[in-house]
């Protein structure tokens, strides 16, 4: 009979006489469970080909497939840029094709489920590949593509032609490659598609397929001299693979078609959804007044109190009124100039597609403009128009009409990103100053609590900054005492830790000039963490870049007296996320370095100008990476008020003085306080 899976608990049990050990997990489960990605697709090439219908190939559907290689036998010079090759060092197809499957099997077997193999001459459309294979089981043994006779072969063994592609499941891959060395030394023959045809059929008794599970593999063979946009055979329009393509520009004219297709297709589905929802608003509760503009479009964001009400940004043609810098006014330019054209240009297209052939519109002038971004759907446009209205018979009439407008959210992607695993060792490193000193005992209590307890695979260095008055008489007074005997008796509760410090002079504490000091002491594969002492450290915040940490407010003025709230739900009411502040920041030292060289370059020897800068600044401008900057709701700060130094440039000053005041409390508990305060001195 059948065998009954249940699930069932199994209690956990730990030896308390072994000692305690952490089991490092993977991070996503799907790689704990054996879940594989879903296609892998190897473009073969040549030599001659690479720099033309290889580079078309790359950028027609090169973005569209989640992993894509090219195969040559012989490499030019200079390889494309954006493209991923693997030369084989011989242009034999056979060898060719026997290396890139070898290959493929050694690099790519155990972690992607299906397989698609096509030529630089073939044009395919990418989300139809994608959608294939997602109707596909996996489970079976799969040679699917445009099934060929062997000439003068058995009539009913077939091979998929290599000139429109062919997709091979993971399990024909695992067993074909036991066989590859046998085929390579016993199967002639001239074409490489043939041959691995062949293979499979010889060894695996498995013959090509057009049509499987349900699915159609639809290909067209493109006749010479083609225009396809005069293309209009039901077959073209729903082939899969197109073949041959035998210039650049005849690939991007088929992709230019194509995706002009399924834009239509997309458009068509549109109006059909919306026509549904419009026909089922009615059976709701809230009848026609619960249908929201755009149909399909979730509902503006509706606030809960006035600190809640997302305002409108004002602008004209020439000019942004809400600036980043905070100035009320500046020049348009940029991706918002282009954000604006794009718009008037959208908000005029939209008119004359509803009003032609009877009025023509143009416009005159953008009287106001208005936007707003709303978490919830997009961004909303509201413009005021100066229009001239053209008539059929020539009249013409100048009009004012206000449109508005929304750019939805579209399809979330999520961006592969490297992580760091739990084994890798993170460096956290702490700059001291004398006023940190009364917050040193909490944030090692902390560190020793999150980190050391729980054997994290974490170090701890620290930076003592003297000041040039401290560092004359430390052989008298040590101002730094206190910590350092904080440390050995961390060292003698954790006996296999070892936590080193580095004692630096100076006046002005630039964060460049520290992390030059301590870059040079540690390996280039080092990764940091740049904490500061109000940090609470936890093995969470490692994956953050360059974190907004959460700034708790000034408990005096949020409770005056009352005990703390004590919920863990409701702690981010009491304070706010500090955007001024750039003392956390989690980096590889290889990249530092990296960008330090590239900014000591330019700056020559005007180590003044290091002053006025902080890491964020060296990664933003030199470093050519993707900074990640954003809120951390687990990366939290008791309140204290920090110590601006004068020395350092304007702009850091102005920043450490704003985090400051920001940083007090909300505007309510503000403005409860000023009231007390007046009740007090009126009295």
């Amino acid at each position: 009979g059948r065998e009954d899976f249940r699930p069932r608990i199994v209690p956990y049990y730990r030896d308390p006489n072994k000692p305690y050990k952490k089991v490092l997990r993977t991070r996503y489960i799907q790689t704990e469970l054996g879940f594989h990605e879903r296609l892998f697709v190897a473009v073969l090439t040549s030599k001659a080909t690479l720099n033309t219908l290889a580079v078309a190939v790359n950028k027609t559907v090169g973005h569209h497939f989640p992993r894509l290689l090219y195969f040559t036998g012989l490499r030019s010079a200079k390889v494309p840029h954006g493209m991923v090759l693997v030369a084989h060092g011989d242009e034999r197809p056979i060898w060719l094709m026997y290396e890139t499957m070898h290959y493929i099997h050694q690099h790519f077997g155990s972690d992607y489920d299906w397989f698609y193999i096509m030529q630089d001459d073939t044009y395919a459309q990418a989300e139809q590949v994608k959608a294939l294979v997602t109707h596909l089981s996996i489970n079976q043994d799969v040679y699917l593509g445009r099934a060929e006779e062997f000439i003068g072969g058995d009539e009913q063994a077939r091979y998929c032609h290599g000139g429109f592609g062919y997709l091979i499941s993971r399990s024909l891959l695992l067993k074909l490659h036991l066989h590859l060395d046998s085929c390579r030394n016993e199967i002639l023959s001239v074409r490489p598609d043939e041959w691995l045809g062949r293979c499979i059929i010889d060894f695996l008794g498995i013959t090509c397929v057009s049509q499987l599970q349900g699915q159609h593999y639809h290909t067209y063979e493109l006749a010479k001299n083609t225009e396809p946009e005069k293309e209009e055979e039901e077959e073209f329009q729903a082939a899969l693979a197109v073949h041959p393509v035998s210039d650049m520009t005849l690939m991007y004219r088929l992709h230019k078609h194509f995706r002009r297709i399924q834009l239509d297709r997309a458009y068509q589905e549109i109006q059909d959804l919306q026509m549904q929802i419009r026909n089922l608003t009615s059976l709701t509760p809230a009848g026609e007044a619960g249908l929201t503009w755009p149909v399909g479009i979730n509902a503006p964001f509706l606030p809960k109190s006035r600190f809640e009400v997302i305002s409108w940004d004002y602008f004209t043609e020439q000019h942004l009124f809400s600036c980043p810098d905070g100035s009320p006014k500046c020049e348009l330019s940029g991706a918002s100039k282009a954000d604006v054209s794009e718009i008037i240009e959208s908000a005029l297209e939209q008119l004359n597609s509803r009003y032609q052939p009877l009025l023509r519109f143009s416009k005159r002038q953008l009287l106001n403009g208005y936007r707003r971004f709303d978490p919830t759907r997009g961004m909303e446009y509201t413009l005021d128009l100066l229009l001239e209205a053209v008539t059929q018979k020539g009249h013409s009439h100048v009009l004012a009409k206000r449109v508005s407008l929304v750019r939805p959210l579209s399809k979330v992607e999520i961006i592969p990103m490297p992580y760091v695993t739990e084994a890798t060792r993170v460096q956290l490193v702490l700059p001291l100053t004398v006023q940190d000193l009364d917050f040193v005992a909490n944030f090692l209590d902390m560190f020793a609590m999150n980190t050391l307890d729980t054997h994290d695979n974490a170090l701890l260095t620290l930076l003592f900054i003297y000041h040039p008055y401290d560092a004359q008489r430390v052989s008298q007074v040590d101002v730094f005492a206190g910590v350092k005997a904080m440390i050995g008796e961390l060292e003698k509760r954790y006996a296999e830790v070892k936590i080193p410090w580095i004692s630096v002079k100076t006046e002005v504490p630039s964060q460049v000039k520290l992390m030059d000091i301590v870059s040079k002491k540690h390996p280039v594969d080092t990764l940091f963490f740049l904490a500061s002492v109000w940090t609470e450290i936890n093995m969470d915040n490692w994956q953050v870049f360059f974190p907004v940490h959460f700034q708790e407010f000034n408990p005096a003025l949020m409770y005056r007296g009352e005990q703390t709230a004590s919920s863990s739900t409701d702690f981010l009411r009491d304070g706010h996320f500090d955007r001024h502040s750039f003392a956390e920041a989690c980096f590889y030292n290889s990249d530092y370095m990296t960008a330090r060289t590239k900014l000591a370059a330019d700056i020559l020897d005007r180590d003044e100008v290091l002053e006025s800068m902080e890491v964020f600044d060296v990664f933003l401008h030199y470093s050519g990476l993707h900074l990640f900057r954003a809120v951390e709701p687990g990366l939290v700060q008791k309140y204290a008020l920090r110590s601006c130094n004068p020395r350092l440039s304007e702009e850091l000053y102005h920043r450490c003085v704003l985090s400051n005041l920001e940083g007090l409390a909300s505007r309510s508990h503000l403005a409860m306080a000023l009231f007390e305060q007046e009740q007090a001195n009126s009295t």
